[in-house]
């Protein structure tokens, strides 16, 4: 009876574990065995086998309730799966028998044969998965097994969460950039900040393109504001290219095991010294390139590269940053026509001098700015510095979109700061003992930002100026200003050494805004019944 009840005790606790915790096991099985690259990609690994092998399953059960009378055989097929973006694992490749074979001294072998064997069967996947990678952890097999373990009690069943695939990626995702090195951190952007970048453009319909994709957190978001917006994910098409050869393997994941069909290009490959996708024109870029990455070419390379060219004889964007490389070759990728980037700089590239500067001003005269949003500190696993967002418009002139009327904003960039918006926080447990904080965006704060930025391009007149916030700056003020972009140099300053209770005044600008704005259409009534009368 004792014996049952301690059995019964242990069932429950099992039951009672959140999704947090398997997952925090899930890391910490392989925990001082090999690299944390390696660890990372093991464990990575072995999720999407297990998320794969479930929509294979959930497929195949759907077949035999279809066909209750197909052979076997027949069901094997793997158009059958490929026709509903599932892909196609032979019986020694299926979650299920990695599972009934986890205690095998061979376990290792095992899966590094599934990995090899599911990229023959589904060619879209050529490249994406760990290859001999299980049997050179060093690890024991128990520790396999117990990684395993962990891993299989990730279940929609267990776990009733809308995106539960999702959910699990961005956690693997954003711990092990957090745990790891300056290097490892560059995989992943903070979900907030793209999710932030998704908003202001607005990426509805045509090809999304980001030339250094991470992990692929870009895409993702894309096709999260599609399905939030109640638009249609298949008129959105992917883009992108990755210098890591392991980061690219985890995007091409991390996107198979979401369904979202990609070009990643073939391999890993440097964007600037090899574009594999050269001569493509693109609707949206999203990214968020290495800020400050030095020696991105050589001395005398890609010195007749035309990304580079026409921003002055002789000028180059230097090779000690890359800054202005990013920014001139995404300019090059946009349809001239109406593409629209949102990407991420450090602040320096606000006011670098030499060439940067002198590609600064080529690119502000031809008013390809539409804003610039300083963010707060402390949102980046790389850094703890405060860093821009660029927003680059190919056409600022008035138009309809997306149901939206736009006004000409020819000659006007919007500046926006930011960096008191950090108040909220996440943490982030590394380990028992270490944990970091990090600044998030929360909804509301989003939601802010993109109605400021939306109402300052729409027609209907509501944006005004808010100190310490946003300001609306014509050409000639910045030309004035030597095309310095910090928005420092524009937004209204508040004297805070007048004791002046900023929440207090905010809130009143706001008041008065609505006010006026009720005046403003009280007006327009009064007006109208006047000549009405008159008449």
């Amino acid at each position: 009876e004792i014996k049952e009840n301690n059995m019964a005790r242990k069932k429950t606790k099992t039951k009672e574990l959140s999704l947090e915790d398997v997952l925090w096991n899930c890391r910490v099985a392989l925990r001082g065995i090999g690299s944390t690259e390696k660890n990372r990609d093991a464990v990575i690994g072995l999720v999407f086998l297990k998320f794969a092998g479930d929509k294979f399953e959930k497929r195949h059960a759907e077949l035999k309730e279809e066909y209750p009378d197909l052979p076997d055989k027949v069901m094997e097929k793997p158009s059958f799966y490929n026709s509903e973006n599932v892909f196609y694992l032979n019986e020694h490749d299926r979650w299920n028998y990695i599972v009934e074979n986890a205690s095998s001294n061979k376990i290792a072998i095992i899966i590094d044969e599934a990995m090899a064997d599911i990229e023959k069967e589904n060619p879209s996947l050529k490249g994406a998965l760990p290859q001999n990678l299980y049997a050179s952890l060093g690890a024991q097999n128990r520790d396999i097994k117990a990684l395993i373990d962990e891993v299989n009690k990730i279940s929609q069943e267990r776990f009733n969460e809308q995106d539960l695939i999702g959910r699990v990626y961005e956690y693997f995702l954003r711990i092990y950039a957090a745990a790891g090195t300056k290097e490892d951190g560059e995989f992943y952007t903070p979900a907030s900040v793209v999710k932030l970048i998704a908003e202001l453009i607005e990426p509805y319909k045509g090809t999304v393109y980001d030339p250094c994709c991470g992990s692929g957190g870009m895409f993702v978001q894309s096709m999260k504001f599609v399905e939030n917006h109640h638009g249609n994910k298949k008129e959105i098409s992917v883009l992108g290219q990755e210098k890591n050869p392991s980061t690219w393997r985890l995007c091409k994941m991390n996107l198979a095991v979401r369904g979202i069909s990609n070009n990643l290009g073939e391999k890993a490959d440097s964007t600037f010294t090899n574009d594999l996708h050269k001569d493509k024109k693109v609707d949206y870029i999203m990214a968020n390139p290495p800020f400050n990455l030095k020696n991105w070419r050589g001395k005398d390379e890609l010195l007749d590269d035309p990304r580079f060219k026409g921003y002055g004889d002789g000028v180059m964007p230097p090779v000690a940053n890359a800054n202005y490389a990013w920014i001139t070759h995404i300019i090059s990728k946009l349809d001239v026509n109406h593409g629209i980037a949102g990407f991420l700089l450090s602040n320096g590239a606000l006011d670098a001098d030499g060439d940067e500067y002198k590609i600064r001003k080529s690119i502000i005269d031809d008013d390809r700015v539409e804003a610039i949003i300083v963010l707060p500190r402390n949102m980046f696993y790389t850094t703890n510095i405060s860093v821009t967002l660029w927003i680059i418009n190919m056409n600022k002139k008035a138009c309809q979109k997306n149901g939206k009327k736009y006004r000409n904003r020819d000659n006007e960039i919007l500046f926006m700061d930011l960096r008191s918006w950090d108040k909220n926080t996440e943490e982030i447990a590394i380990d028992k003992k270490k944990r970091k904080k990090k600044t998030v965006l929360d909804d509301e704060q989003i939601k802010k930002a993109k109605l400021i930025y939306n109402s300052w391009q729409l027609e209907d007149g509501s944006y005004k100026d808010i100190p310490e916030l946003c300001k609306s700056v014509y050409l000639e003020e910045i030309v004035n200003k030597n095309y310095n972009l910090a928005p420092s140099n524009y937004i209204d300053f508040i004297n805070h050494d007048k004791d002046i209770d900023i929440d207090k005044s905010m809130s009143e600008i706001m008041k008065n805004i609505d006010i006026s704005l009720r005046e403003e259409q009280k007006t327009v009534s009064l007006l109208k019944q006047a000549i009405e009368e008159f008449n």
